[in-house]
């Protein structure tokens, strides 16, 4: 396939880039920067420096290619992650930036649409697991993946991929708890016992690559065994060979209101219909394998 990639500079989409390519498909991905499209013909993919709001130039861009990714972002770092005025980029990012690709790859007549979107979005459920028909939940920092898969669904085959945590090389909020636990702090943000359903950036990758042979529809792309909070703090000390002197803020997180309310629930999350439908398995059957693998 002729694959069109947005995101591919980013933590997803740096992985994902080469394991398209790797797998047989001609990429074009966008870049904001003459850095950045060097970055992307270093790894064989051919750059298109437009706008990803530019419906016009997107769709010039996007013509005689099979299927578009969508991973674009613009997710602030864990020190404005609660500032709401931190959050409107990537609201306009998810909400009229994937408007606008959906707009420009119908335009150009790409019937493949391939959106990243968060496992965060559904109810707590604690130790339940769970599926694609499990309720979401409405609060503000949701309301940006849910327009960009409202958007994906009007393309003619709309892939939804609901991703976990994302960690490992390149996925910043990953990379700041590591740097935490190596001074012998732990976050665990919520009830200990809760659930944290995560994904290796490079199991992502795979993920979206196997998803431009699945039906239409929403998948949830999560690890196999999803690790409770305490646990997924432990595997992160492990992996930083620290011992840990605090955890927190514990309960205390949940009277930060709907800020951090996508983190502080648990999520025991399934992925066995992504994995029926397209065969995929991760590599990272939990957090435990893969941060010792970040780390070697």
């Amino acid at each position: 396939m002729r694959v069109f990639v947005t995101g591919g500079t980013g933590a997803v989409g740096r992985p994902t880039v080469p394991a398209l390519l790797a797998a047989g498909h001609e990429v074009t991905a966008l870049a904001r920067t003459p850095e950045k499209a060097a970055a992307l013909e270093g790894q064989g993919a051919t750059p298109a420096m437009v706008s990803l709001f530019d419906r016009e130039e997107l769709a010039s861009a996007l013509a005689g290619h099979d299927a578009v990714v969508n991973l674009a972002t613009a997710i602030p770092p864990m020190s404005k992650f609660m500032s709401r005025r931190a959050q409107r980029d990537n609201h306009r990012v998810r909400a009229e930036g994937s408007a606008a690709v959906v707009d420009a790859a119908r335009a150009a007549g790409v019937g493949r649409m391939v959106q990243e979107s968060v496992c965060l979005l559904y109810r707590d459920q604690g130790a339940r697991w769970i599926d694609e028909d499990a309720p979401v939940d409405d609060f503000p920092m949701a309301r940006g993946n849910f327009a960009a898969e409202s958007s994906a669904h009007r393309s003619p085959c709309g892939v939804v991929l609901r991703f976990g945590w994302f960690y490992g090389p390149g996925a910043a909020h990953s990379e700041q708890l590591f740097d935490q636990a190596r001074h012998h702090v732990g976050m665990v943000l919520g009830r200990p016992d809760g659930f944290l359903s995560s994904i290796h950036v490079a199991d992502a990758a795979t993920a979206v690559v196997a998803a431009l042979g699945a039906d239409a529809g929403t998948y949830n792309v999560v690890d196999d065994e999803p690790l409770t909070k305490r646990e997924y703090a432990d595997a992160l000390a492990r992996a930083a060979g620290a011992r840990m002197w605090l955890r927190g803020p514990g309960r205390a997180a949940a009277l930060l209101g709907d800020r951090l309310t996508s983190l502080t629930r648990s999520l025991r999350v399934s992925n066995a219909r992504f994995r029926a439908a397209t065969g995929w398995a991760p590599r990272y059957p939990s957090a435990r394998e893969g941060w010792r693998t970040v780390t070697a």
